[in-house]
């Protein structure tokens, strides 16, 4: 037998539960907000001991908030590459905040609103709507919790696992759980003790739980055992919500404000463009844990160890020893550590490291972990301040020293001399400009490895006879131009870049130009992003600098900087190279380099000359964004790495099995001289040799011009 049906379309707030008790769950409510905002306070004054950052963080704040929101609530970036993983994230998120949004209004209907106006708006049409919601958001909350833990204990899902995975881990995710099926548990057993109440099928969750309680019946369910049921069911729930609300700011829980925190303060540009260094010769990089920005110790916290960056990390795959996430969960474990009284140690060290220096030698500097991170970790400001670290150590592969003497005595990464860095230009039927002694439409940047590789100053004739052959004048700077410095920046020898940088921009000044081409995306990167940040004037007073620019170069952008696809797709869009699409019938599929595509958002200039060319093309299944890395950035271009297998490797058979067109790809077309020398040297190791051969744009849009003789190529 239960209690006569409740007539009146509300419910009381606080039933089978005494004054007393009253008393008492407020008080422990106050404690856990306490423990709580001590925490977030503890959480934040630690930021303060950071370092400052480069860039702003909170300038226009009121947009970057709404930014951020729309980020968050849309959950787009849990989406990327992942549809489980999209909607599990969209179910708790929205589900969560929906719980949180009823016991907000609840909150204020009981303590603000009804002591105001001594009155209550939670009743009749609103509290069905109410109760209503509550359920079908509270249903939604425990299916993705559901899809969570299927995912993490059933299918074991590699990613969610690993060194950094801990008790706190499962203590998150079974405390969600608790709470939520807690809350239709008590739902169900206070509708069945009330009478059963017509008008709470609304809340159909609880109400099924409710005729679940009224037919066991028969096997002893009584008004007083719901009654009990309901008082140990409430306590049980709310106790269990103020530890979860007190063990916020302590545990894996924070991310749900650190994300949102770090999704705000997020850099548009993060990784295309670096923090730069003082010109004080006392700071430091990464001798402590607070030479880390703020910024950079928010990334930490904002981590949810969720392994999306892994999954996706080239250096991985291939078995070197990186894994981004590891990497920022071991400097926030470290710093943790010091906090609680740990003894300091070094951040990056051969042996007895917080990181080994062999791990940041692993990063191809792709940024393929940032593009896949849902709550924007800007990895690679952190791995960069580490390897800023080892150069001032001296802890450097030695390869990568001898790379750095070439540079410093013959301003570029071969060690040839500046005499022969034009001396491509014999080789092609066409007159090309010096840029130092005459205006030009485009400044062309040719770069290290088309003036001094082989194999790429093949393109670099190719290029110089499309550039002809459009009857625009274009010009170059001969022994002038040196490495444009972009990966050794990201090895961590900002010095240097700094001494290339004041070269180039002197050396930019002194021609008059209409827009500066670039054969690399990677110099395209760093002249278009990186260059415009120096401050100059803080570094050309010192000696060991051979420069005395003291501006910023380009900082509102009137020099237009390009990657050559973009330049001379501008040129086919206005006729000026004449290519009808059917020249020629090759089957191909496009790589996308990181520094064109991820660091730049440069997919589709590529794409269109291709096919203006007459060749079909393929996709790879990750392209575009998605897009695997070669392996030769981050001066894997010039290490040597026991790796299975190579990263160019599978890229190529990639191309050769999983495109559509599978072993029908005859060429394997790239728009970048670093991807053309590790694919050409994957290609061999990889006994790729007969299977397919590998191509720049600009040669297929000489063939299909007919200038193969003028480029040299024949």
């Amino acid at each position: 037998m239960i209690n006569p049906a409740q007539t009146e379309v509300t419910r009381e707030t606080y039933y089978g539960i005494s004054s007393v008790e009253k008393v008492l769950f407020y008080f422990l409510a106050a404690v856990a907000i306490l423990v709580f905002l001590y925490g977030l306070y503890a959480r934040f004054a630690r930021y303060t001991g950071g370092d400052e950052d480069s860039f702003p963080r909170v300038d226009e704040l009121p947009g970057r908030v709404v930014s951020a929101a729309k980020i968050v609530l849309t959950n787009e970036k849990q989406f990327n590459r992942d549809l489980y993983g999209g909607l599990m994230h969209s179910f708790i998120f929205w589900g969560f905040l929906s719980l949180f949004i009823a016991t907000s209004i609840l909150a204020f209907d009981e303590y603000a609103y009804g002591i105001v106006m001594d009155a209550s708006f939670w009743y009749g049409d609103f509290y069905l709507a109410y109760q209503f919601m509550v359920d079908a958001m509270g249903l939604l909350f425990v299916v993705g919790i559901g899809m969570a833990m299927y995912r993490r204990y059933w299918v074991r899902n590699q990613r969610l696992w690993g060194r950094h995975t801990s008790f706190e881990d499962n203590l998150f995710i079974w405390l969600l759980f608790i709470l939520g099926v807690g809350g239709f548990a008590l739902e169900g057993i206070r509708i069945y003790a009330t009478g059963m109440p017509e008008f709470e099928v609304v809340s159909f969750v609880g109400y099924g739980i409710a005729m679940v309680l009224m037919a066991l019946e028969p096997m002893g369910m009584s008004e007083s055992l719901a009654d009990s049921m309901h008082w140990w069911a409430w306590w049980s729930h709310s106790l269990f919500a103020l530890f979860f609300i007190a063990w916020i700011p302590y545990a894996k829980p924070f991310h749900m404000l650190s994300s949102f925190a770090n999704v705000v303060t997020r850099d548009e540009k993060a990784g295309a463009r670096l923090p730069g260094i003082p010109a004080d010769l006392d700071a430091t990089n990464a001798e402590s844990i607070d030479d880390f920005t703020w910024k950079e110790m928010l990334d930490q916290d904002a981590c949810t160890k969720c392994g999306r960056c892994s999954s996706v990390c080239p250096a991985k795959a291939s078995k070197r020893p990186l894994d981004p996430r590891d990497v920022i969960l071991d400097l926030k474990t470290y710093r943790e550590g010091l906090d609680a009284g740990e003894e300091p140690k070094p951040l990056v060290a051969d042996g007895g490291g917080v990181i080994q220096t062999e791990t940041m030698e692993s990063c191809m500097a792709c940024m393929a972990c940032m593009d896949a991170c849902p709550v924007e970790i800007e990895h690679l400001n952190s791995f960069t301040r580490l390897n800023r670290q080892m150069v001032d150590q001296g802890d450097v592969d030695s390869n990568m020293q001898d790379v750095f003497q070439n540079v410093m005595q013959n301003g570029n990464t071969f060690g040839d001399s500046p005499r022969t860095r034009a001396d491509w230009t014999e080789d092609v039927d066409v007159e090309v400009a010096d840029a130092r002694e005459e205006e030009v439409d485009y400044l062309w940047y040719v770069g290290d490895y088309p003036s001094y590789d082989e194999r790429n100053k093949q393109v670099a004739r190719s290029l110089a006879t499309i550039l002809d052959e459009a009857d625009v004048t274009f010009g170059i700077l001969f022994e002038d131009e040196k490495y444009d410095g972009n990966d050794i920046r990201r090895i961590g020898e900002e010095f240097l870049y700094l001494e290339l940088a004041g070269h180039h921009v002197e050396s930019f000044e002194a021609c008059e130009f209409e827009k500066i081409v670039c054969t690399d995306p990677h110099s395209y990167n760093t002249f278009k992003n990186e260059y415009p940040e120096v401050d100059f004037e803080e570094f050309a007073d010192d000696p060991m600098m051979p420069f005395e620019y003291d501006e910023y170069w380009n900082a509102d952008g009137e020099v237009e900087v390009l990657h050559w696809t973009q330049a001379v797709e501008e040129l086919v869009q206005d006729g000026k190279l004449a290519l009808s699409g059917t020249e020629l019938d090759y089957t191909v599929t496009y790589h996308d380099p990181c520094h064109l595509g991820r660091y730049n958002d440069e997919y589709e200039a590529p794409r269109e000359l291709v096919k203006a060319t007459g060749c079909e093309l393929y996709e790879m299944p990750r392209n575009r964004a998605d897009s695997f890395c070669c392996g030769g950035g981050g001066g894997g271009l010039w290490m040597d790495f026991e790796e299975e297998p190579k990263p160019s490797e599978e890229r190529l058979r990639e191309a050769l099995e999983d495109t559509d067109a599978g072993a029908l790809v005859e060429k394997f077309v790239v728009a970048c001289p670093m991807c053309m020398t590790m694919y050409e040297d994957g290609r061999k190791t990889g006994d790729f040799e007969d299977d397919i051969e590998i191509v720049d744009i600009a040669e297929l849009i000489v063939e299909a011009l007919g200038k193969k003789e003028t480029a040299g190529l024949e």
